[in-house]
């Protein structure tokens, strides 16, 4: 695994200065720079802009702003922003990254399971209305102009029923005055909602050590749960700041599930597919022969070796998963690294663009890397080398 971890790292690093540096290409190509957005104001004169150009680097040689922009990277500075001058680029990222990161990981993790868990129902149950309801609506979802849907959902459930605030990630008039922090209650949700999901994974990991009959397991998986779900509400209830993350909370469900659904529908069709090719093998007609439960066979041994392919997805879907959260971001008015980015773009802020594209290539890397390790967990015939 050492050894695994160490080549996989050093090629991921090098793959890491190619993209930047296609990165940085792709960006200089662009017409113009932010002074070129101050040609309108006849108050400014040609002299001020030659001054901001030299002072925000642009009067360098393109192969010194190159080095400069790849070594200052691993430096972690990455530049000012041109249009929040002198606003570090870092700074700006900062304070977007969680909300994407929490953006992206719970409509993945939402997806995944409603996916796997579905897919994995109707495949056993095949046959039926059901399945035709799940494949139709699957297809739909996976084929659907996101845009176009995420601008029904908030339409929807935003305007329509009014069920969900539209759009922004608080709502302003509640906390004007409150002396609470967005952003810092933010974060003490991401953390205690992490350790919550930490205990709950321990607690799991030894009731399957411990419990020998599957049934045994699943009912204390269930206690587990919701043991650890309650202990995650009592905590915040009790919390002066309750009324405020709720209204986070209460934000962020909307973008989350309108992001999970398009995920939702490959994950359930490719489920139900590894499914019923795994429900043809041998040892499935071995382990009905034997008598064992349907849920055994259906759980144990059929889904288990059906999840492989719904992990390969992942890696392809990451695509539509970055994609689709630059998108959702612009239409809830979320403000995450894919908002910061479309506006960069805007105004040609090549440092926050830049920086927006690099971090998301970090953690793009580092996913796959996950996904490679997590075959291992998944298959135990699979063997790192």
């Amino acid at each position: 695994m050492l050894r695994f971890l160490t080549r996989r790292l050093i090629q991921m690093f090098f793959l890491f200065i190619v993209f930047l540096s296609i990165v940085w290409l792709l960006l200089q190509l662009m017409p113009g720079d932010i002074t070129d957005t101050l040609i309108g104001d006849p108050n400014i004169p040609l002299a001020t802009r030659l001054e901001l150009s030299q002072r925000l680097g642009l009067n360098q040689p393109l192969h010194i702003q190159y080095w400069t922009y790849i070594t200052n990277f691993f430096k972690g500075e990455l530049g000012v922003s041109f249009s929040r001058y002198p606003q570090p680029v870092w700074n700006i990222l900062w304070g977007a990254i969680p909300r994407t990161l929490v953006l992206v990981l719970s409509a993945t993790l939402l997806a995944y399971w409603m996916g796997f868990k579905s897919g994995k129902l109707i495949a056993w149950g095949r046959g039926g209305k059901t399945e035709q309801g799940f494949i139709v609506g699957g297809i739909f979802l996976q084929t659907v102009f996101y845009p176009w849907f995420a601008i029904v959902m908030l339409w929807t459930f935003g305007f329509f029923f009014g069920w969900f605030p539209i759009g922004r990630f608080i709502s302003v008039g509640l906390w004007q005055g409150s002396g609470f922090d967005a952003t810092s209650i933010f974060r003490q949700l991401i953390l205690t909602t992490s350790l919550a999901f930490l205990v709950y994974l321990g607690a799991r990991y030894v009731i399957k050590r411990t419990a020998a009959k599957l049934v045994t397991q699943l009912r204390l998986q269930r206690i587990a749960s919701t043991i650890v779900i309650l202990g995650l509400i009592a905590y915040w209830y009790f919390n002066p700041a309750r009324t405020y993350a709720a209204d986070i909370a209460w934000h962020t469900v909307l973008p989350v599930t309108t992001l999970g659904l398009i995920l939702f529908g490959a994950v359930m069709l490719i489920t139900r597919t590894s499914m019923l090719e795994t429900l043809g093998e041998d040892y499935i007609l071995t382990a009905k022969a034997k008598g064992l439960p349907n849920g055994v066979i259906r759980d144990r041994h059929a889904a288990r070796n059906a999840l492989l392919p719904v992990v390969t997805s992942f890696v392809l879907a990451l695509g539509t998963v970055i994609g689709g959260a630059i998108i959702t971001e612009e239409i809830f008015s979320w403000p995450g690294m894919g908002l910061l980015f479309l506006q960069g773009i805007g105004v040609s802020d090549i440092p926050l663009v830049a920086g927006a594209l690099a971090i998301t290539g970090v953690l793009t890397l580092f996913a796959h890397l996950v996904v490679d390790i997590l075959y291992t967990v998944l298959d135990p015939r699979i063997r790192i080398s």
